[in-house]
């Protein structure tokens, strides 16, 4: 090869290098720190799940709005979240450690439990690097409308919470496909 070759070559590898850097950092942008939230001014139930950030004060807040009748709170795979809060008047609380303790075993729970409650619609308060996955991971398990509110995360977990959200997305995308 020429110089002038090797050259226009490097150039090429530079530029398609920095249009993935760029591709990606939209798609972490988009999915992970401002994924699609939103929900109706009522819901079956208020699901929280268990994880980093301030998910509890959100979730209590939210109850106290009169979002929804009941709150369904995962407490971890045993009780790392805490203990059960203390009820919020007009609504009933349910607490409970997933069996798997992970995103799947929060959605199975929830969605028995709606299941058997006739409920149409569920509220998921969750981080913003979770909020995608599961979403997607709910929809797998429940039949009705699934809606994310976030809560926030500190500054210092960032970089871990979006590390940890590509992998477990890209394996709740690629790997465990079911409910």
């Amino acid at each position: 090869m020429t110089g002038q070759r090797v050259r226009k070559w490097r150039m090429r590898v530079v530029v398609a290098a920095a249009a993935l850097l760029v591709v990606f950092a939209a798609a972490t942008a988009r999915v992970l720190i401002w994924p699609v939230q939103g929900a109706p001014a009522h819901v079956d139930a208020i699901v929280m799940l268990a994880g980093a950030g301030d998910r509890l004060p959100a979730t209590l807040a939210l109850a106290k709005e009169g979002r929804a009748p009941v709150l369904v709170i995962s407490l971890g795979t045993t009780g790392s979240s805490g203990p059960c809060p203390p009820p919020v008047p007009g609504v009933r609380t349910v607490c409970f450690n997933p069996d798997p303790g992970n995103t799947r075993g929060e959605a199975e729970y929830a969605s028995a439990l709606a299941r058997r409650s006739g409920w149409h619609s569920l509220l998921l308060v969750t981080s913003r690097p979770q909020a995608a996955r599961a979403q997607l991971i709910f929809g797998r398990c429940f039949s009705g409308q699934v809606y994310v509110s976030t809560a926030p995360l500190p500054a210092g977990s960032w970089p871990y919470q979006i590390a940890y959200g590509w992998g477990a997305l890209a394996k709740a995308v690629f790997v465990t496909r079911s409910c």
